[in-house]
Parts: structure tokens; C-alpha cells; sequence
């Protein structure tokens, strides 16, 4: 019997994972992998990014978790990091897959319709125009992502909250109840996270938040996410400083105080102690990589 913790993890499909660049984004068909997949993509988890797949042609068999849908197109998925999925599809199937880390996701989930924790799978079994929208910008995506280093990060962004948000407009809000006990408690758990972690709370606080006990949030936290609770807190500062230092010019100290380090020496000691660098150092490599 294959457990959770056998599911394959990946960068993208058939890539060992590995950690993300601030702000990635990437575009691609499902077959440009074909060499890889043959049409069948089994079961796996993206840790550190959520995927929008638009399928243009064809059709074939999905799987979100513990739910399988047949489905043709047009038809469209958003599934947030750590989330299992698969599916199976004919040679005349194709897709559009959108890679966006979870920290670009954060960023956008203000702008737009959609609840970007839970897998939503539409299908446009109904006539809508809302189907030819996305479709219009899902290649528009594509074609900006092709033009390399003269796509605009502003215009992919700005694209991708659009279909977001047309997503929710097709039914796409209430999700899919598609997670395991374990898995919904995992993802409540990120959720509260994303909320909470400036106040430096004790890992004691979400267990009384999410009315659980610390035994059933650990083995949440292991199981979807491969860490402890507090890893997990930790890793949410850390890329809260990286986005920062990253795209902003405020000040290092300022950066440290925002997420919840009132000493600057402490907040240094903790971004040195997980990157390897001092958060100034940090910031002076992004920006001459981007330069």
C-alpha cells in the first residue's frame, strides 16, 4: 500500500525538488514533458508551489488527492503545493501548466476571487464565455513566459490573478472536499500560519486554534508538509525577510522588526544560521543576479 510519505516530490514533473527563487514562476505544456510522462503523470506533490493546469485539447482521467474525475476539455485545475495529484490523457490531450511558488501565491491572494489553499478541478461542461477568456490569457501567459528575459514579472502576475479570479467567477470557490483528515488539518494549519507568524506565537497557540492537540498538528505538519510545526513557522519568516530584502528597499533592521525580530543582531543570527549569508549580503547577490 502506498503511503503519503512514498509520493513522489518534484521541481516540476520528473525534476527533483529543490528550493524556489523568490518570485518563480513557470510555464510549460504538459507535452513538452511527453518524453517523460508518456501521458501518464502518476500521482505526486509540488512542496513549494501550486500549479494551474488549463487543458485545451483532449481529455482523459484526473487525480486530486483521493478523487479521480474524467474530464475534457476545456478544463482547468488549480492545486496548491503539497497536494497529490496525477492523471492520465490521450496523445491528442494537451495542457498549459503555470508553476507559481507559494510565496507569489501569498502575494496574490488578496487580488484575486479564488481561495488559493484548497484544489479546484472545472470543466466546461456548460457554455460559458468565461472559458474563452481564460484561454485567451492563458496563451497570452504563455507567450509573455516565452519572450525570456523581456517578459514582464508585472504582466505575468497581473495574468495569472485574472484567470485566478475567473476561475472563482466559473464555480471554483468552494474547492474541492477532496483532503484527507489529515491533510485538511495540514493546510488549516499553513493557513494560520500565513496569518499569525509576525506575533511569534508558541507552536501552542495553533494547537488551541485549530482545536486539535500537538501530537494530530505535528503529524499533520510531517505528513503534508515534511517538517515540524516550528520548522514550519520559521520557514514562513524566512521567506517573508527573502521577499523583502528581495523587493523592497527597506531597511535590514526594518525587515527584522516586521517579521516579529525586535533585535536586529537575533533577526542576522536566524537569516545567517538558514541561508548561509548575512541578510545584506543576501540582498546584494539577488540584486546583482538581477541586474
Amino acid at each position: 500500500m502506498t503511503t503519503r510519505n512514498d509520493v513522489p516530490s518534484f521541481f516540476v514533473y520528473g525534476e527533483p525538488s529543490r528550493e524556489l527563487d523568490v518570485g518563480f514562476l513557470h510555464v510549460e505544456t504538459v507535452m513538452e514533458r511527453k518524453s517523460v510522462h508518456l501521458g501518464h503523470v502518476a500521482p505526486h506533490q509540488h512542496p513549494l508551489m501550486g500549479q494551474i493546469t488549463y487543458w485545451f485539447e483532449g481529455g482523459g482521467t484526473y487525480r486530486i488527492e483521493d478523487e479521480t474525475w474524467n474530464f475534457s476539455a476545456p478544463a482547468i485545475s488549480f492545486v496548491p503545493s503539497n497536494v497529490v495529484h496525477g492523471f492520465d490523457v490521450g496523445e491528442q490531450s494537451d495542457a498549459i501548466v503555470v508553476s507559481i511558488s507559494d510565496d507569489l501565491l501569498r502575494a496574490m491572494a488578496e487580488q484575486v476571487d479564488l481561495g488559493l489553499d484548497a484544489p479546484v478541478l472545472l470543466t466546461g461542461e456548460k457554455p460559458d464565455g468565461n472559458w474563452a477568456r481564460i484561454g485567451s490569457l492563458l496563451a497570452m501567459i504563455a507567450d509573455e513566459y516565452r519572450a525570456g528575459a523581456s517578459a514582464s514579472e508585472k504582466v505575468l502576475v497581473g495574468l495569472i490573478s485574472v484567470v485566478l479570479s475567473l476561475m472563482a467567477r466559473l464555480g471554483g470557490t468552494g474547492g474541492l472536499d477532496a483532503a484527507s483528515p489529515t491533510v485538511s488539518l495540514g493546510m488549516a494549519l499553513r493557513r494560520a500560519i500565513d496569518h499569525h507568524y509576525k506575533e511569534d506565537w508558541p507552536v501552542g497557540r495553533y494547537v488551541s486554534l485549530l482545536a486539535t492537540t500537538p501530537h494530530l498538528l505535528d503529524k499533520a505538519a510531517r505528513a503534508v508538509f515534511g517538517q515540524t510545526v516550528k520548522e514550519m513557522l520559521l520557514d514562513r519568516r524566512l521567506l517573508e525577510a527573502k521577499r523583502l530584502l528581495k523587493f523592497t528597499i527597506r531597511p535590514v533592521e526594518d525587515i527584522g522588526r516586521e517579521i516579529g525580530f525586535d533585535d536586529p543582531a537575533y533577526f542576522s543570527r536566524f537569516f545567517r544560521k538558514r541561508t548561509g549569508e548575512a541578510p545584506a549580503t543576501w540582498r546584494r547577490r539577488q540584486l546583482e543576479a538581477n541586474s
